[in-house]
């Protein structure tokens, strides 16, 4: 299995709209709303890189208001 941090922002005021309507979403672990420069902070988890990604693009990103996101997958060192 393959684990990401996918940091959100958000349009003004939907932080918490969001971090909602991920959460229930195949493939998240946990949602977050947190302060700083993302708005949400989502955990994912697939089974391979292909699927990490296809779950960002095709579920996470079309979300309504969401303006911009980054995905960074855990390495184990």
């Amino acid at each position: 299995m393959v684990r990401a941090y996918v940091l959100i922002q958000t349009d003004t005021g939907r932080a918490a709209d969001v971090a909602n309507a991920i959460r229930g979403l195949a493939g998240v672990i946990s949602t977050e709303a947190v302060t700083g420069p993302y708005d949400v902070v989502v955990l994912i988890e697939a089974t391979d890189v292909d699927a990490l990604g296809q779950l960002v693009v095709s579920s996470v990103q079309p979300v309504e208001g969401i303006v911009r996101t980054l995905t960074c997958p855990v390495i184990n060192i």
